[in-house]
Parts: C-alpha cells; structure tokens; sequence
C-alpha cells in the first residue's frame, strides 16, 4: 500500500500564498500553482524580489491589482514588518479611486468605527453590504420630476420662439419669398435651454454611517432620472461612483458601488477630500457651471483651513454650492461646528439633509434658484 504524497514543507508557504491570492478574488489555476513552484526552483531564490517576480509571471495578477498582489505579498512574506509600514504611511494623503479601481487595496481593516456616532481621522479599509433596495416615497419623486424640475442653463444654439432677443432672417426670408416680397412676420429666435450639470458629493464617513445608504439610493435615483449629473463620494479618499450607479437595477448598482469604495464608515477629511478633487483638472471640470450638491455632516477632523480654502475655491467655480448636512433638521437651525462656520460665507444654502425626502425637496427646488 503506497503512502499518500506529503506536500514538502519548504513548499508550503508558496502554496498558501496562492491560496491567500485566491481569498482576495484573484483567479490562479492549478497549473499556474505548478509553475510558479516551478519558477522560483529555477531562480533559486535569492532574495524576496525573485519570488515575487515569478508571481507575476506565473499567477499573471492583472494591471489594475497589481498593488493589491503587492500589498498580499508583502503581508504574507514580511508578515508584522508589512503591517508596520503601512501603518506607518502619511495619513494626511487622501487617494482618489475612479470607477474600476476600487479593488486596488486589500480586504483589510483597521479598528472600524461600529457605531458610526463620532467623526474620526484615521482611515478604515471595509467593505459595505448594502440592504435589499427598497423605494420610498421620496425617491419615485425624485424619479418622476427630476428631469423637469432640475436646473437649467442656456446654451449657444438657437430655437424658433414666438417671442425672442434674436431676429430669424433666415425663417423671414423665407417666408417673404413665399409672400411676394411682402414682411407678414418677423421670424424671432431664443437660446435654447440646456440641463445644467449637478454635481452631488456624498460624506460616507463613521459620522454619515446612518445616512450613507440611503443617499448613496437617491444618488442612483438622481443618475437614472439625468444624464448630466455626477457622483462621488469621500471620507478619507475621493472615489468616482457614478459609473457604477449608472447600472439600472438598483441591487446591482450599490453593489457595484460597495466594491468600489473602500473607506466606507472610516475617518473625516472633507478638507483634504475637496482639495483632491479640485486638483484633478477633469474633475474640476465636472464643477464648472455646475449645482454643487454636499451632503456632509461637517464633522471635519482634518485641516480646516483646507476645507475653507476648497469650498472657496469650488463657490468661484460652480454655478452655486450647497451644503446638506442632518444637524440642520430642527427649526432656526445655526451651524455650531468650526467646520461649517469656516464654509457658511462660501455656500449658497446651509439646510437640512436629515431625510431623503428633505434632500429630495431641496434638489427640486433647484431650478426656482436665481441664475
């Protein structure tokens, strides 16, 4: 009777490297295992950077995860040495994710806010499971009269109107010809009327914990009903989500977008967050013109002359900024935190974003706004 094959025990820690690449969605077949034993008998190794180069061309880990097989391999390989450095990055950095690159970083967490009642600093790496989608009241009508009620803008065409600043002589001519040379009419034009683009910031912070699921809702309501709005949400980093919530099902969507983000439920840098976006010249740009939309609690643990100095600069950009924020619910509200007395001279409107349905009620009510 032939003994079983016992795996050799210098083997073992490349093999559950594998195995740890696999927890973490990587996709590594057998054969792949096979050579990448194969690799790293034929380099010797000699140092930790051979090992992971016969990684990287036997597992085949793709571009975009090439930084999450990087963080995995330092944590199995250098194990507390690992965990040290990157305790021990500058948490003053706040890194921009955009739509498809929410996986760049390992499913690990620090100590997580669980209460979700108190602004921290520190960044906190989860993943968000969402509840089953339901729809209130409040978001069928954000579904039903956005597309209606949101502002607009005028744009450089030009329509037929009865009454207008431009004359049609085109349209007048036409019609003179028709007439035997005689003027019935003159033919009027007006600028046409555009959608102004909205731009909607959403805090997903530990302080915005209760509310973050049902604005990132009315967030895929707002991109299902428009197609000029954008999203993004920031805590501790910038993350594009409006591809993700440009999905149809709702289900789908918040998944798509849980994945993506990665501080949900983490610390507060609104400040730092901003600053992010302004420097990015096609995000900017996104701003320009645009209803600004921030529905933050303003709960800021960072700079906050950063955050004083970025919703300056992002009130000379827009058409108008507003702030949502929950601790405005009760009547005769006044800010009372530094941050939004920093920003209160900056915005246009400091009211309640307490409820969906006071959310809802104030984007509506956008295209009443002066332009």
């Amino acid at each position: 009777m032939s003994e079983e094959r016992q795996l050799p025990r210098a083997a073992r820690i490349f093999i559950s490297f594998v195995a740890l690449l696999r927890a973490n969605g990587f996709s590594v077949a057998p054969e792949q295992t096979t050579s990448f034993l194969a690799a790293i008998e034929l380099l010797g190794p000699r140092s930790l950077e051979h090992i992971r180069q016969a990684g990287q061309a036997t597992l085949a880990p793709p571009p975009e995860r090439r930084a999450t097989y990087d963080r995995l391999f330092d944590i199995h390989f250098r194990g507390s040495e690992a965990i040290e450095r990157a305790e021990g990055e500058d948490e003053e950095t706040v890194r921009l994710q955009e739509d498809g690159r929410g996986d760049n970083e390992p499913p690990l967490s620090d100590e997580a806010n669980e209460s979700g009642l108190a602004a921290a600093r520190a960044e906190a790496l989860v993943e968000r499971r969402f509840a089953q989608p339901s729809v209130s009241d409040a978001l069928r009508r954000l579904s039903r009269e956005a597309s209606a009620r949101l502002p607009r803008r005028r744009g450089h065409r030009r329509m037929r109107a009865r009454r207008g600043p431009f004359a049609d002589l085109r349209r007048t001519l036409r019609e003179t010809v028709r007439n035997d040379g005689e003027v019935l009419r003159l033919g009027q034009l007006r600028r046409r009327l555009r959608p102004r683009k909205l731009l909607l910031l959403i805090d997903v912070s530990g302080s915005m914990k209760a509310r973050t699921e049902e604005n990132m809702k009315l967030a895929h309501a707002l991109l299902q009903a428009v197609h000029t709005a954008e999203v993004f949400t920031f805590g501790t980093r910038l993350s594009r989500v409006t591809r993700a919530l440009r999905l149809k099902r709702r289900e789908q969507a918040l998944n798509a977008a849980a994945h993506l983000v990665s501080d949900w439920d983490g610390g507060t840098r609104i400040g730092d967050a901003l600053q992010a976006f302004l420097a990015v010249p096609r995000f900017g740009g996104y701003a320009r013109g645009a209803a600004v939309v921030i529905v933050s609690d303003g709960l800021e643990r960072g700079d906050i002359s950063a955050l004083r100095d970025a919703v300056a600069k992002l009130s000379r950009r827009a058409w108008r900024v507003s702030w949502l924020t929950p601790l405005g619910s009760g009547p005769g509200f006044r800010p009372q935190t530094e941050a939004l007395i920093a920003i209160q001279r900056f915005v246009d409107d400091l009211v309640d974003g307490s409820s969906s349905a006071a959310v809802v009620s104030y984007v509506l009510s956008l295209g009443r706004k002066a332009a």
